[in-house]
């Protein structure tokens, strides 16, 4: 049976920051993406300081932010002053996305936090920030594993090596799928290459990104800019420029964040991810106590709603593996419910028709002999599809009465038929078995 779309919320086109928390169905919601590694001892603060001031739910979302709910008006300033307290590093302005073990791993290509570093104080000197969409954002892919292939950005940069020497592969719009390729660069210019993209889009104001440029059939803009700002003097800009540069050159398969990564100093980083992208605040102190008993020495937090404890020894990582499965945490990258992809759905969220993450470990366990790496189902309360933007093997999109279901898209594609609520999960399950046990 054929549906028709629902009518699309308006995007919001906001962030909610410490300062600027975001109202939603169980209150005051607010967000920090921390830089490089978090003490365990903070982290457990942070965790207290959620279940303290808000409802004690905390996720992990897509891009590797922490977000807290249930916070009152009043609570929101108490917890951010909390926050405060912590030392946290965190993005304040255009979000610069590094691969989550970044400066840790040998087979780094270049060194991401300093560049990142670098291009946050070249916009902290200007006046960008301010003119760019709220939700601009810049991912600087150093070839650490786990990578941020699946990250969509509005200017995204992914080092490879042309004959041996270290360059960095400009793509605008997207993620590493779907972006458009702008040219190569040599490192030492990636800062003024950056600043000069980000500029052609302030020109054209606050609402607009990169992807709407694309769409716009106007991408040559930023292929002609990147070209007169790379050309720089220094001999290493004239050879990445002359040299042959293959944008789709093979890179090492693509590794999960959950499971073991060896370190350059021999330890191992453990990840572990967050069921459904969320976790309650005690279940989260007690993983970072488990970490400190383990002998680990800090935590990254990584995209694909997961963790990454760093400083481990085989035993510790053994402990720590087995402390996070008795809380509920998922361990192990065959888990079906890394491959349910749910927001928070009603009533968490004001713009949910249905119980999008209550239900999602039903349709992960009964969906469960369908689902394989590659598969997604993603289960939206509304068709803004906050929890997987991009397209999905399935995606169920939630309206008032019924749900609808889209095959190979997103939650703004038109979808092939409808299913009640309460018949959703086996609906799932059906259709996975009649795809081909998930390749849809």
């Amino acid at each position: 049976m054929t549906a028709q779309l629902a009518a699309v919320p308006e995007r919001r086109g906001i962030c909610p920051g410490l300062s600027t928390p975001l109202p939603t169905g169980d209150g005051l919601l607010v967000r920090l993406i921390p830089i490089g590694t978090v003490s365990l001892g903070v982290f457990g603060a942070l965790a207290a300081a959620a279940l303290r001031h808000g409802n004690g739910i905390v996720e992990i979302t897509a891009r590797g932010s922490i977000q807290v709910r249930g916070l009152t008006k009043e609570s929101a300033a108490l917890f951010a002053g909390d926050v405060g307290t912590l030392g946290i590093a965190a993005e304040d302005g255009v979000p610069i996305l590094c691969n989550p073990l970044a400066g840790l791993q040998s087979e780094e290509i270049v060194d991401a936090p300093v560049l990142a570093a670098a291009l946050r104080r070249a916009l902290a000197g200007s006046a960008l920030t301010e003119r760019l969409a709220p939700k601009c954002s810049v991912v600087i892919d150093s070839g650490g594993s786990p990578d941020l292939a699946q990250i969509p950005a509005d200017i995204r940069l992914r080092a490879q090596l042309v004959n041996g020497e270290p360059a960095l592969c400009v793509a605008a719009g997207g993620n590493e799928a779907d972006a458009i390729d702008l040219g190569p660069i040599a490192p030492e210019r990636a800062v003024e290459c950056v600043l000069h993209l980000l500029a052609l889009l302030a020109q054209r104001g606050r609402g607009w990104r990169a992807r709407d440029q694309i769409v716009a059939g106007d991408a040559r803009v930023f292929r002609d800019a990147l070209a007169s700002a790379r050309d720089g003097p220094t001999a290493q800009s004239r050879r990445v420029a002359a040299k042959a540069f293959d944008p789709d050159v093979a890179r090492p398969q693509k590794r999960s964040a959950i499971g073991l990564h060896r370190l350059r100093d021999g330890a191992l980083a453990c990840g572990i991810g967050l069921a459904f992208g969320h976790a309650d605040a005690t279940a989260l102190e007690k993983l970072a106590d488990a970490a400190a008993m383990s002998g680990a020495c800090g935590l990254r937090i990584a995209p694909d709603r997961a963790l990454l404890v760093i400083g481990l020894g085989a035993q510790g990582a053994a402990a720590l593996i087995a402390a996070a499965e008795q809380l509920g945490f998922v361990t192990k990258a065959g888990d079906p419910r890394r491959f349910v992809l749910a927001c928070a759905g009603a009533p968490l969220c004001a713009s949910g028709h249905i119980a999008a993450r209550a239900m999602a470990p039903h349709i992960a366990a009964t969906a469960a002999p369908y689902l394989r790496e590659g598969s997604i189902v993603h289960v939206s309360g509304c068709v803004k599809g906050c929890a997987h933007p991009a397209a999905a093997s399935l995606t169920v999109v939630g309206t008032v009465g019924d749900c609808m279901l889209i095959n190979n898209g997103s939650a703004r594609d038109t979808p092939y038929a409808t299913t009640r609520v309460h018949d959703l999960p086996a609906a799932i399950a059906r259709h996975l078995r009649e795809q081909g046990a998930g390749h849809v």
